[in-house]
């Protein structure tokens, strides 16, 4: 049977209204409605066409309904400047993600999740520094957070959404952890958002989507505290003289300038004063866009294992996408384009990743 469900999903992945939709079919918006609703069987000749135009393969439409990443599941980084249909094609690709990691767990032993509810805990940061406790990482920085990250079980995600606007979101299912990372932003800033999502699923697991204002200052206040530890902050910064000196110091923390410099004024390392100055000159020196100093992208332990390990046993990625139904792209956009590197993973250590 022809699945609305996915034709929907596909829609929203190329960011077009059933309005637009049904323009470039030449069909009315009131029949595309139908046909997500599953109310009218296409023709052989309009799932050809729903095809071509959704540049989707035929096969696709005709599988069992997707399990949807829906909005009000996940949390996201930020709605401030984020559109509906950014949104929505964000999301759906959450969905994709959800096929392709039922596939590769039925193939291989993924770690288990290890993260603990830190609901009850009022002060982000005190839960930030129980879940370092928890997880025996000290006060040291953090060298790789995708790496830390997956070894704990969460289910980490690329988003290839070139927008600015899509941050980061994350969200539970089935008791496991997900978070999808915008690889459009910098390095440093991703691994903000890697730990800002942590605090969602850390924090607020029991309250639904985590849009309100409340909810997020929670959450930078807890990924600050868990990159950047009080005590090494001010053992190696205690104080600032300029800008300069926060370029040359965040490398230390693999974060941005913004980032440092608003950790330090939270720890009154900073006055108000120089917090301000500091924020002025970062925006003059366009360092939003263009951030100095910047660490190297953080690559999946996990999906370079799986994909070398399959493309040693001669199971490319057209092959997967094949028994997916999915365009190859989406697999590269939802694992950091990892899925036809042939190069030999570096060892996984405790991930305890092995083939079923």
């Amino acid at each position: 049977m022809f699945s609305g469900q996915r034709m929907s999903l596909a829609r929203k992945r190329r960011r077009l209204t059933s309005r637009g939709f049904a323009q470039l079919l030449g069909m009315s918006p009131v029949t595309v409605t139908r046909l997500e609703g599953e109310k009218n069987e296409p023709s052989s000749e309009t799932v050809d066409a729903i095809a071509a135009v959704l540049r989707f393969p035929r096969e696709f439409f005709f599988g069992d309904d997707v399990d949807e990443v829906t909005k009000d599941a996940a949390s996201f980084r930020s709605l401030t400047t984020m559109t509906a249909r950014e949104r929505d094609a964000a999301l759906a690709s959450g969905s994709f993600a959800y096929l392709l990691s039922d596939y590769i767990s039925e193939r291989f032993n993924l770690p288990e999740p290890n993260l603990i509810d830190l609901a009850h805990e009022r002060d982000p940061a005190a839960a930030a520094r129980t879940l370092r406790e928890v997880w025996g990482l000290g006060e040291q920085p953090l060298s790789n957070m995708i790496k830390l990250l997956e070894s704990k079980g969460v289910r980490v995600f690329s988003l290839a959404e070139n927008t600015k606007n899509v941050d980061a979101f994350s969200c539970w299912r089935n008791d496991v952890p997900y978070i999808f990372l915008n690889t459009f932003k910098s390095a440093d800033r991703s691994r903000l958002d890697a730990a800002h999502e942590l605090a969602h699923l850390v924090l607020h697991r029991h309250g639904g989507p985590q849009q309100g204002r409340e909810a997020e200052i929670e959450a930078n206040s807890f990924a600050s505290s868990f990159l950047m530890p009080a005590a090494d902050i001010k053992s190696r910064v205690p104080s600032v003289a300029r800008l300069d000196d926060l370029v040359i110091a965040k490398k230390r923390w693999g974060v941005s300038t913004a980032a440092l410099a608003y950790r330090l004024h939270k720890l009154g390392i900073l006055s108000d004063w120089q917090y301000r100055t500091f924020c002025i000159q970062m925006n003059e020196r366009g360092y939003r866009h263009n951030e100095p100093n910047s660490v190297p992208r953080e690559e999946s332990v996990v999906w370079k294992a799986v994909f070398t390990t399959l493309w040693s046993e001669k199971v490319p990625k057209n092959r997967i996408a094949a028994d997916l139904h999915l365009p190859p792209e989406e697999l590269e956009n939802l694992v950091f384009g990892l899925t036809g590197d042939p190069t030999p993973p570096k060892p996984t250590g405790r991930l305890g990743l092995r083939q079923v």
